[in-house]
């Protein structure tokens, strides 16, 4: 088995989110180099969102998948990580590669968080996490404006525009 470095895979969960945005019938663009707060660009019909692209990874004691909700910026010398700005991007998709699951967060939630973001996948726990209303939630990039201020409606029940 070869070793999966955090370069591929987030290689890997950027190219999995362009597949699914193609299956949808979106417009994909890809800005040149890696030094812009966010990965890709969807084109809903005239309407352009820009995209943060997040991989998760497992977290063995707690069974967790997890993600860092932080830039990160490396040089030779050193890593420097810092809080995104809501200007950044309109929408943070995290992948899971093990199980193909995305949790589709608008910028606002996604940075809203401390530094980690946990994903539970098990149904280990009678009260979900806040996270878990954003699993394979594509249907909020075409909602738009979406009021965070209220509970995230169920799929079905979201207006789509």
């Amino acid at each position: 088995m070869t070793t999966v470095d955090t370069k591929l895979k987030g290689d890997i969960a950027e190219q999995a989110t362009i597949v699914q945005a193609l299956k949808r019938g979106w417009g994909v663009l890809k800005p040149i180099g890696d030094r812009l707060p966010y990965d890709l660009v969807f084109d809903l019909d005239g309407t352009l969102l820009k995209i943060q692209v997040k991989a998760a990874w497992l977290h063995q004691s707690s069974g967790n998948y997890v993600v860092d909700n932080r830039r990160t910026k490396t040089n030779r010398r050193h890593m420097v990580r810092s809080p995104y700005q809501l200007t950044d991007f309109d929408f943070a998709i995290a992948y899971i590669d093990e199980l193909e699951v995305f949790y589709v967060f608008p910028a606002e939630v996604f940075i809203s968080y401390g530094s980690e973001i946990h994903l539970v996948e098990a149904p280990k726990r009678q009260r979900q996490p806040r996270s878990s209303a954003y699993r394979q939630r594509w249907d909020l990039l075409q909602a738009l404006p979406l009021n965070l201020n209220q509970p995230i409606p169920e799929e079905n029940s979201l207006k789509i525009l």
